[in-house]
């Protein structure tokens, strides 16, 4: 499955952004996705420590920024770096 997301990175949407970096295929600009991914969620991460979030939407960062570790790490010890 090929996902096409177009998103502006200006705006820091963490989902969008982790969207876009699951679907990505191609090899150049994984480690880029990712990274942008993980920014945007450590962003959101730090506001909602400050305002507050819902339970699901607090797992639901702590499960992407899981994943797109474990992303990083295949990209990293396979032919997909």
């Amino acid at each position: 499955m090929v996902f096409k997301i177009n998103y502006d990175s200006t705006k820091k949407d963490w989902k969008l952004l982790y969207l876009a970096a699951v679907g990505e295929r191609d090899k150049r600009r994984l480690g880029r996705r990712i990274s942008e991914a993980e920014h945007a969620i450590f962003i959101r991460q730090r506001e909602v420590f400050y305002a507050g979030a819902t339970l699901e939407e607090k797992e639901a960062l702590e499960d992407a920024l899981y994943a797109l570790r474990a992303l990083d790490s295949a990209r990293e010890h396979t032919d997909l770096a």
